[in-house]
């Protein structure tokens, strides 16, 4: 599972990248999750506000910071 966090490192983007791999960390995955901090790959995955979510390459969640169980359960979908 490829995971991707897009954030330039504002708080609410701190906030994501630490609730995502708490997730990931309770779920036991093997993969790391990616912090994706350029414009231009931000630009180029489609994403119109930070911080984002994206999962196997599809943005699952766009401008707003969630907690560590709605994460877990937008992983545990996949």
């Amino acid at each position: 599972m490829k995971i991707q966090v897009y954030g330039t490192g504002c708080t609410p983007c701190k906030i994501m990248l630490a609730n995502v791999q708490e997730a990931a960390r309770q779920l036991n995955l093997a993969d790391p999750v990616e912090h994706m901090t350029r414009i231009q790959d931000m630009l180029a995955a489609g994403v119109s506000g930070t911080p984002a979510l994206a999962i196997d390459g599809e943005l699952k969640v766009v401008g707003k910071a969630l907690d560590v169980p709605a994460i877990v359960a937008l992983l545990r979908a996949q």
